[in-house]
């Protein structure tokens, strides 16, 4: 199928039937995530794979009892850096110089702007900025699932401190700031996707600039 007839297969489902996903299908979005752009580079955040039944049950009541969080095949779970520390941003930039074999000091003109404009900044600017990078990668986790028909949902409505207490985030720097289901639809109880689907006309929504 064309990008375009994959996008508008995709919805948010509501609805999971509990069947699991294949390996290789899940191991494909996963890529598509690491290979998602992020500012600088850098990919600050994780993303936890959540399979373990258990885990997810301790997860759907401080997830506002969302049903996808027991009945899709696996959860995802974003979490971003809670700041951009020295280390952190030397230790991406010690990695990419040895990927790309280069002297250290090729890049630290770059690294050491960065590092002064982060300087300048809030702990808690810099985990607005993280944030920002797990919802580009979201999308492309997104369209990478309805590009191989695998239904999925973007999750907010989740009790972040609790659900960072219950993956133990705190201790790696992180904090949650979005989830994604993966499965397969329930065809009977996913309501959402027999609606018509609704976007703004093209007309409303660009503006073009000459």
């Amino acid at each position: 199928m064309s990008l375009q007839e994959t996008l508008n297969w995709r919805s948010a489902t509501k609805g999971y039937n509990g069947t699991t996903i294949e390996d290789e299908k899940l191991d494909q979005i996963l890529e598509a995530i690491r290979l998602s752009p992020s500012s600088s580079g850098l990919q600050p955040f994780k993303v936890l794979v959540i399979k373990n039944k258990e885990l997810r049950e301790k997860l759907q009541p401080i997830s506002c009892g969302q049903d996808q969080i027991i009945k899709a095949s696996h959860i995802l779970v974003f979490a971003a850096w809670d700041e951009y520390t020295t280390e952190r941003v030397d230790s991406f930039f010690e990695f990419s110089n040895q990927l790309r074999n280069l002297p250290g000091s090729s890049t630290d003109g770059y690294r050491l702007t960065l590092l002064e404009r982060l300087g300048k900044q809030t702990k808690d600017q810099h985990f607005e900025n993280a944030s920002k990078q797990t919802y580009i990668a979201l999308g492309f986790g997104l369209l990478a699932a309805a590009d191989l028909r695998i239904d999925a949902t973007p999750l907010e409505g989740f009790d972040s401190e609790a659900v960072d207490e219950l993956l133990n985030l705190p201790a790696q720097g992180l904090k949650s700031t979005v989830m994604m289901a993966l499965g397969y639809k329930d065809e009977e109880t996913d309501w959402w996707g027999k609606l018509e689907r609704v976007r703004r006309a093209k007309e409303e929504l660009f503006i073009e600039l000459h």
